[in-house]
Order: structure tokens, then C-alpha cells, then sequence
């Protein structure tokens, strides 16, 4: 499909939580479909704020709207980070597909990062009779508990705790939780509500819905392509229609400084034109 010039704009979602900020971007030509993207966690969501605009700006130019919205808490959307909780930003991105899929005809696709795709998964559970979506979806977090335990782990790695210390302050930190308490990680203060239901969270496709789901499996920049994490390998060979694919390019929602993976946005543009699978 040719380029196409691009329009952008931003708004806030009024919800009966509060304001959302969303990014619109979409084509001044006929479009193919509607594109939701679902965020990475903390931390990573910032990393990531780069490369997510350069993929929305180039799925627009080659037909799709995408809209990125701001759940509770993150970004420019009313609240704090503290006060957010799983269930709330479950709803937030079903009042975001609401809002898209009113106002945009074509294909339907849910595209994630990170731990975004677990959003996905408690999405697609909750959504009802809704018409199937196509998944794209970025290195997919697959265990939302482990996903939890690496995240506590940002704290040990910021005071530059020796390893044994490390384990004892990453426990404390999870005790503290359990405790009903909220704990600061890294610059993030992470409730118990919030931790809970990220604890809780696995990406599990519902079975005979008829999804079709292109996993897109990151892996370091310089290196050879090699066998797939085991997760995503296990989710590819027992779910019908799944495709895992591997490029090479920057873990760019966890480097140091800003990066970007051009290699990524191309290998899902031919994903979502069915010339790769």
C-alpha cells in the first residue's frame, strides 16, 4: 500500500473515571481499520514513548488510525500513578476501543507492549460479544507475577544492593505489599490494588475465539536471530493462527538512553499487509 500523509491530534476522553489523554494519529486517505495500543508498565512506558510514535506515525501513513491512550495515572491523564488499579485500566482501554471503533470502519487491532499485552488478554476475557481483533503484539509479557518481581527488582538495582541484599529488599518490598502497604520502586509509588492485579495477570488467548494474533518477538541489536523465549514459544505452538516472529534491534523500553528499532516497524507493517507470517 502507498504512503499517505498523516494527521495527529489530542484530546481528552472524559470517562466516568476521570479525563484520559489520547493521542489520535491518523490518514488524510481512506482508512484500512482502527488501532488500539495498549501501554507498557511504569518505567517502561516512558522508554518506550519514542518508538511507539514513530510506529503510530507509520501505521497512519500506510492507512491505519491508531489511537494511543494515557490509562489512570501515566502520562497526562488525570491521577496518580499511587492511586491506579488494574480493574481501572481494564476500563480505560474499553472506554478507548469504544470511543475508536465508533468512529472508524476497516479492520480492528490491538497492538501492545510489553506488559501491555497482558491488558490485552484481561481485555479480550471481559469484552463480551465483541467482533474479534487482530493482535500485534511487542514482546509480549506472558506471567504478570514475574513481570511484578522484575519490576520490585528496579529498586535493589537502583540503591546498587549486593545480591543477597537485593533478594532481602526485594521481599521486603513484596511483604510491604501484602501488608497492604504501597511501596516506592524506583520513583513509582506501586499500591497494593495495583500490584495485585498485575500479580495476577497472565496473556492467555481464548480458545476457538477466532483471533488472529502476529506475535513480534525483540531481541538484542547486534545479535543473530536464535530460538524464541520459551513462553512465547509454548503460546506459538499451542494457540491456532499465532505467529512468532524475531527481528533483531534494541530492547529500546529498557535502555539507558532513548533508542529506537526501525527493523521492528517495518517486520509489522508486512505483518499487517499479509506479506510475512
Amino acid at each position: 500500500m502507498p504512503r499517505v500523509s498523516i494527521g495527529r491530534s489530542a484530546f481528552f476522553l472524559e470517562t466516568p473515571r476521570g479525563r484520559r489523554f489520547c493521542l489520535d494519529t491518523l490518514p488524510s486517505s481512506p482508512v484500512v481499520g482502527a488501532m488500539l495500543y495498549f501501554p507498557p508498565f511504569a518505567e517502561e512506558l516512558n522508554k518506550s514513548r519514542r518508538m511507539a510514535a514513530l510506529a503510530a506515525r507509520a501505521f497512519a501513513a500506510h492507512g491505519w488510525r491508531v489511537l494511543q491512550p494515557d490509562v489512570h495515572g501515566c502520562g497526562d491523564s488525570v491521577g496518580d500513578f499511587g492511586d491506579a488499579d488494574w480493574q481501572g485500566w481494564i476500563a480505560d482501554m474499553a472506554d478507548a476501543w469504544r470511543w475508536l471503533t465508533a468512529r472508524t470502519p476497516g479492520r480492528r487491532v490491538w497492538w501492545s507492549l510489553r506488559a501491555g499485552s497482558l491488558l490485552v488478554a484481561e481485555c479480550l476475557r471481559s469484552a463480551g460479544q465483541i467482533e474479534p481483533p487482530e493482535l500485534l503484539l511487542w514482546q509480549p509479557v506472558v506471567d504478570g507475577e514475574r513481570h511484578l518481581r522484575q519490576f520490585l527488582r528496579l529498586e535493589t538495582a537502583r540503591q546498587m544492593l549486593a545480591e543477597s541484599d537485593a533478594s532481602t529488599a526485594a521481599a521486603g518490598l513484596r511483604a510491604a505489599l501484602e501488608r497492604g502497604e504501597a511501596v516506592e520502586v524506583a520513583g513509582y509509588t506501586l499500591n497494593p490494588a495495583l500490584a495485585r492485579g498485575l500479580s495476577a495477570a497472565r496473556f492467555e488467548l481464548p480458545v476457538g475465539a477466532g483471533f488472529k494474533p502476529a506475535l513480534v518477538n525483540m531481541i538484542e541489536a547486534g545479535r543473530q536471530a536464535g530460538a524464541p523465549s520459551p513462553a512465547l514459544a509454548a503460546l506459538a505452538a499451542k494457540a491456532a493462527g499465532v505467529h512468532l516472529h524475531q527481528v533483531p534491534g534494541a530492547a529500546f523500553w529498557q535502555t539507558q538512553e532513548i533508542a529506537e528499532a526501525p527493523t521492528l516497524i517495518e517486520k509489522s507493517l508486512a505483518v499487517l499487509e499479509g506479506s510475512c507470517s
